[in-house]
């Protein structure tokens, strides 16, 4: 009589088990091992032994058997794999406490910050465990970033004011951020650009000829993202007034404008607040001493640095000038505003935190 082998297990499958299993073998995300390991069970599931499953699926006779018995046991979550421990830890609870300790409290020796080199030294681990220590914890030394927090007295009805315009603008009315950006450089280099290439990034000299420079003066359209710019050679009122002038033209004559600006000299002069008084429909709205980062156009003061001035090459400020004008152009043709999502009440919150977390850091 033939050998049969060990008697196994019938193999059956509830419902729910047999569409979970046909789920993982049709889904194309379904990682290969736990489709292959579906197409075992269902395979066995139809009644085939052992070794036919495998010549037809293309796998070892010992394969099927420890999926076979790995669903028996333990039914679908026996088709994933265990979790694996790795090797015990060699650094303990104190010595990783030492390492973030001494990186939030101390200074090395002639140094402002610690480096993974100078922290391994110091307390005798190796450079790459202090970087994953220092990742768990979120520390890097490294950085540094700047704030300042503004003594304005009125600061908080000028974050409620600005925000509120933001968030809730008034109707019939064109709410406009409006600000300069002065001493902007038309800049050439000294040798021409060696442009991108498959494999190398663009290059240009680090030195660079000056051609004079230019002011532009934006207002945007908190609305509608769309922005009014013009570019003059001075930063005085008599540019501002002119601008403004501008401006006017623009809005449509039955809107009332809120415009949002910051507290330069410029806008306060006596040639000013004429200008605005003889124009009932102009309102303006002071943002808070270095408190910039609530007018929106400073932000696309930033598009327009990355994208059009800093890697350009101007030979005179009528070039520079043209490719200011040729980006305004270009933003207005598909206007995208900001979206501001913080209430007054946020923003003020996180600047009393702030605030506190400072004078914590420098209590005695």
């Amino acid at each position: 009589m033939p050998r049969t082998g060990r008697p196994k297990a019938p193999l059956e499958l509830r419902p729910d088990e047999r569409a979970a299993l046909e789920r993982n073998v049709r889904r194309q995300r379904t990682s290969q091992h736990l489709a292959l390991r579906s197409r075992i069970v269902l395979a066995c599931a139809a009644g085939k032994d052992n070794k036919t499953v495998a010549a037809d699926l293309r796998v070892t006779r010992p394969t099927v058997g420890k999926w076979r018995a790995r669903f028996l046991r333990d039914r679908l979550d026996g088709l994933f794999d265990e979790p694996r421990p790795g090797a015990p830890r060699t650094i303990d609870d104190e010595k990783v406490e030492e390492v973030v300790v001494k990186t939030l409290e101390t200074t090395p020796k002639g140094a402002t910050h610690w480096s993974r080199a100078e922290m391994a030294r110091h307390v005798g681990l190796s450079p790459s465990t202090i970087g994953r220590i220092w990742r768990a914890f979120g520390l890097k030394p490294h950085r540094c970033e700047t704030f300042t927090l503004s003594k304005d007295p009125l600061l908080v009805e000028k974050v409620r004011d600005i925000v509120g315009l933001y968030l809730n603008p008034p109707d019939r009315a064109a709410v406009l951020c409006i600000d300069e950006k002065s001493q902007i450089q038309a800049l050439d280099r000294t040798q021409p650009l060696l442009p991108m290439r498959p494999g190398q990034a663009e290059r240009r000299t680090p030195d660079y000829m000056r051609h004079g420079t230019t002011t532009l003066f934006a207002a945007l359209d908190v609305k509608t993202g769309e922005v009014v710019g013009r570019c003059f050679r001075r930063h005085r009122a008599s540019e501002f007034k002119k601008f403004l002038v501008l401006v006017d033209e623009a809005v449509p004559a039955d809107l009332q404008v809120h415009i949002v600006v910051d507290n330069y000299a410029t806008h306060k002069t006596p040639l000013i607040q004429r200008w605005i008084v003889s124009h009932p429909r102009f309102h303006m709205h002071f943002t808070p001493t270095k408190g910039s980062w609530l007018n929106q156009v400073e932000r696309w003061f930033g598009l327009l640095s990355a994208r059009t001035i800093k890697r350009g090459s101007h030979r005179s400020t009528l070039e520079l000038e043209r490719a200011i004008r040729e980006h305004i152009e270009a933003s207005n043709e598909k206007p995208k505003p900001f979206v501001w999502t913080k209430t007054a009440d946020q923003i003020l919150a996180s600047m009393r935190r702030f605030a506190q977390g400072t004078l914590d850091a420098h209590a005695d």
